[in-house]
């Protein structure tokens, strides 16, 4: 499975450029004073686009036309939409139990996500029909894997530890492996040293840190996010992920590796690449 995402800075959002009289030349992007690419900032997944490209949907690119269809079709849109009805008023009530959150308190992005310029139906790239090659496919689940909420729903509940991680605020699954947008809290923070980079998360501040040219650990020690480790080739920062926590919600197995790229492709903007490889859980890469 492969996927292309972009992270937006969220402190450059408010720049503006000039016009462009020529055209204009190759981006060039700044590199650490030790010499290799700069991808340190706040950035933000935020989207309406999704992982699997939703029914409907013609193909990977659509038109501006398209894409406003697929905007009023999304759920979040529609959210807004069925809240701000004079006769809907009641839904937002606090005796309405199924009501757990209202759109005031999703942050899911203002439009659908573009690459070079274009709008895209789904992150997902390969396979074309945009759709995650699970060899068996869940009920449910925005991302194609079976939710939390679905693994732990006919669980007793004596004890906390009877609840899923994601319900106890133990860990989201938002470090990864896979930074995937969703309903709040798309923000991410980058820093890094000579030695290692730091991708923190908003959701729970999870925290994911790769050392650079270094060995992944003992196969019988998982970690939570995965065990990452990094290089450099050219500008891209290239993240190999195995042996993700085993009761994290994963996209992987523990046969199965995540790898990342990173590429700075505008001052305020990073285009952000995965493919996950895992022959126990996917028909395909």
């Amino acid at each position: 499975m492969r996927y292309s995402s972009i992270l937006v800075s969220v402190l450059c959002a408010l720049t503006t450029a000039p016009v462009a009289l020529a055209q204009a030349a190759p981006y060039t992007p700044p590199k650490t004073s030790w010499g290799v690419p700069d991808l340190q900032g706040v950035f933000s997944s935020a989207s309406l686009t999704t992982l699997r490209r939703p029914p409907g949907a013609s193909g990977l690119i659509v038109s501006d036309d398209e894409a406003a269809k697929l905007f009023n079709r999304n759920i979040y849109t529609r959210v807004a939409k069925e809240e701000a009805a004079p006769s809907k008023a009641e839904l937002l009530t606090d005796a309405n139990p199924d009501r757990a959150y209202n759109r005031f308190w999703m942050d899911p992005g203002a439009d659908l996500g573009k690459i070079d310029g274009k709008y895209r139906s789904s992150w997902i790239v390969e396979p074309a029909n945009g759709q995650v090659p699970l060899i068996n496919p869940p009920r449910t689940g925005i991302s194609g894997l079976s939710s939390e909420e679905e693994q732990y729903a006919d669980l007793p509940s004596d004890n906390p530890e009877d609840r899923g991680l994601s319900e106890r605020c133990v860990y989201f699954d938002r470090g990864g492996p896979v930074l995937i947008n969703q309903m709040y809290n798309n923000n991410y923070q980058i820093v890094q040293s000579p030695t290692h980079v730091l991708i923190l998360t908003e959701q729970a501040h999870e925290a994911r840190i790769i050392p650079i040219d270094g060995k992944h650990g003992p196969a019988d020690v998982p970690k939570w996010g995965g065990d990452s480790i990094g290089h450099y080739e050219g500008n891209t920062l290239v993240v190999e992920i195995v042996n993700a926590m085993p009761r994290q919600n994963s996209f992987i197995s523990d046969k199965g590796k995540v790898t990342e790229r990173f590429t700075r492709v505008a001052d305020d903007q990073i285009l952000y690449e995965f493919t996950v490889e895992d022959p126990t859980k996917y028909t395909q890469p």
